[in-house]
């Protein structure tokens, strides 16, 4: 809930994603907007007024686009043959800030104790190992035609220029 979004919304500087399909007084002067909250240590579903729900909303628009794109990704890893399916987590899980910053929530928004989430959230979190494996991966490749193992190579380069043109001159 933000007082901060509500005037900015007012003000004019903030809006709605895809504002014009929302079905409700634009002003949000009488509407509500559904938001999670822990409610004696439950996490339940409440309407609060929509207009300091802003930030929510924004989330859940969010939200809902990287599940799309979640569910393209699921399809080419099941293509591939892997029983493997990526997920968006619960609003609730692994907060910083906000409602849900006092808890501890599995992904698939389960509140949990701080000793089982001390126990098990190395199998949800990455550790500092799996960082240094990613850094491993991420090898600086500054020759002109030759791409870093982990980006295929395009099929052509922009404006049609070869796959070996020289766009960035690396001085040194």
């Amino acid at each position: 809930m933000s007082t901060n979004a509500a005037n900015a919304f007012n003000a004019g500087i903030k809006g709605r994603y895809k504002e014009t399909t929302i079905d409700d007084d634009h002003q949000l002067k009488n509407s509500t907007y559904p938001v999670m909250k822990l409610v004696d240590g439950q996490i339940k579903m409440v309407d609060e007024p929509a207009l300091t729900a802003l930030n929510m909303r924004l989330r859940d628009d969010y939200t809902q686009d990287c599940v799309k794109g979640m569910l393209r990704w699921n399809k080419v890893i099941s293509t591939a043959g892997y029983d493997y399916k990526l997920t968006v987590p619960n609003t609730a899980f692994h907060r910083q800030i906000g409602e849900f910053k006092d808890v501890h929530a599995t992904p698939d928004g389960l509140l949990i104790d701080d000793a089982t989430w001390a126990k098990r959230k190395g199998e949800w979190l990455p550790s500092s190992e799996d960082g240094e494996f990613i850094a491993s991966l991420m090898k600086p490749v500054t020759e002109p035609g030759q791409f870093a193992s982990w980006i295929s190579p395009p099929k052509v380069g922009i404006d049609n220029k070869p796959g070996d043109f020289e766009y960035v001159r690396i001085e040194s």
